[in-house]
């Protein structure tokens, strides 16, 4: 039964979305499933100089892919529109006037020069670079005297300058800040446009947001957004504050040392149910020591008790490991319909569906990603090409006679099941008195391009009677 709970997801539109982005989103996804709230998706593109076209769209195409549902935002109405913060600008720009009146903001009509200056002087003087409130205290007059002339200016926060903030977040526990680390920080820019801080908060407060779960690297910004919220005289969310994800040398995870995309781990074939079940144990575990879950299973087993505070590390090996168990155990059409695409590239006759399917289950055992599946099936699409070892195996004697006795015993017959393959090889055996790999290694070699590989019969079972009588027929 649906509840008050109403989470979001709020990326900016500047690029890829990354894992980290992705967790954060996975999160706030099963809690709301897991409270029978809502999960919001609302576009946080009010830095028009990151803004990058067809960002959103990816987003909202990635998360489709990984099949993260949301309940309201872009595509989706609800009665918490618009979802794009650039389409709420004035919105903002009332509450940050009511700061303003309230003595909980100021105007700053600094110039770019202004702060350079003030910046080398902090520097010189070894102190913490930081807006030094210079006109926090303007007179009226001189406030009035600047916008009559048309002076350029942004909004900052004024907080306080002594003392010290408590808060209480859901995975951190007590956080305690003094306020002296705390700047001034800009509400609305020069350009009439917000500022995360500000926007955020006004938004979660609208859209009666009661979590919000976010990286902890926001957790520095809680002090400047709760006295936005004491000074507007709402009621805050509860916080929880996510561990970063690391690299395995400990170091913050960035591009810098691999891919960090979503999109690029799944164009390289790692598949939905992979990243959605490793990521969500990236910073949350599960009772026991269970590692594998669907998604509708970690919609019932996730907990925000079960967030961890340390860091967790982003160990592609056991990602290519969970990747390898959901091809081999997830269903044989899926795993068919997902690796389409990877044999269209390599330019592979796959219009033969039985064989398709045929291939992708003897393949997929013997991989870790979707992408790796038509090397493995070379060998059935493609004119095998032998090496020297191989040739001089095939011209022997004993290698000839069982591809014609082969060749005369598959002519015989219309069709053979497994048993009457398994029954030709001992009957090869018995008459030619050849076992062991002096019979095998021919065979597979005929067909497969190797004297290690699959059973006899599966060869035959995926290539067919006709293509097997043909690659037999080559080498004598």
């Amino acid at each position: 039964m649906e509840n008050g709970i109403r989470v979001r997801f709020a990326p900016s539109p500047t690029g890829y979305l990354h894992v980290g982005s992705l967790r954060t989103a996975l999160y706030n996804y099963l809690y709301a499933r897991k409270t029978g709230g809502k999960f919001i998706l609302r576009i946080e593109d009010t830095d028009q100089s990151r803004y990058i076209e067809g960002a959103v769209d990816n987003l909202i195409r990635t998360l489709k892919r990984v099949d993260l549902d949301y309940d309201e935002g872009p595509e989706k109405a609800g009665e918490f529109g618009p979802y794009y913060q650039s389409q709420r600008t004035a919105i903002y720009s009332r509450y940050a006037d009511e700061l303003i009146e309230k003595g909980a903001a100021y105007r700053c009509f600094c110039t770019a020069g202004d702060l350079q200056k003030m910046r080398e002087r902090q520097l010189a003087e070894n102190k913490d670079t930081r807006y030094d409130g210079r006109c926090r205290n303007l007179t009226e007059e001189e406030i009035n005297k600047k916008l009559a002339n048309g002076d350029p200016y942004v909004i900052r926060l004024q907080v306080p300058t002594a003392g010290e903030i408590i808060f209480y977040d859901l995975v951190r526990d007590k956080v305690t800040f003094p306020w002296e680390m705390v700047d001034d920080q800009i509400l609305i820019k020069s350009d009439g446009f917000p500022t995360y801080h500000l926007a955020n908060v006004v938004d979660d407060h609208l859209m009666q947001i009661t979590h919000v779960i976010r990286g902890e690297e926001w957790l520095s910004s809680i002090p400047k957004h709760l006295f936005m919220y004491e000074m507007l005289g709402w009621k805050p969310p509860k916080m929880a504050h996510l561990p970063l994800i690391l690299n395995p040398d400990k170091s913050k995870l960035s591009k810098r040392q691999g891919d960090v995309a979503v999109e690029d781990f799944l164009n390289k074939g790692f598949m939905p149910e992979t990243l959605l079940n490793f990521i969500a144990l990236l910073g949350w575990h599960a009772k026991g020591d269970r590692e594998l879950f669907s998604l509708k299973e970690l919609e019932t087993e996730f907990s925000l008790k079960r967030i961890s505070k340390s860091g967790a590390v982003f160990d592609q090996e056991k990602l290519k490991w969970m990747n390898g168990h959901y091809l081999k155990h997830l269903a044989l059409e899926k795993i068919a319909d997902r690796a389409r695409k990877y044999f269209l590239e390599a330019e592979y006759d796959i219009s033969d569906t039985e064989k398709y399917e045929k291939v992708i289950s003897f393949a997929r055992e013997r991989v870790s990603l979707l992408s790796e599946i038509p090397e493995q099936a070379e060998m059935f699409y493609r004119e095998i090409s032998f090496n020297a070892e191989d040739l001089d195996m095939i011209g022997q004697e004993n290698s000839q006679k069982i591809f014609r006795f082969w060749i005369m015993e598959l002519e015989n017959k219309d069709s053979w099941n497994e048993q009457e393959i398994n029954d030709l090889i001992k009957k090869t055996s018995a008459e030619l008195e050849i076992k062991g790999k002096a019979l095998y290694f021919p065979l597979r070699i005929a067909l497969f391009g190797s004297g290690h590989g699959p059973e006899i019969w599966t060869l035959y079972d995926i290539l067919g009677k006709e293509e097997v009588l043909k690659r037999l027929k080559k080498l004598v």
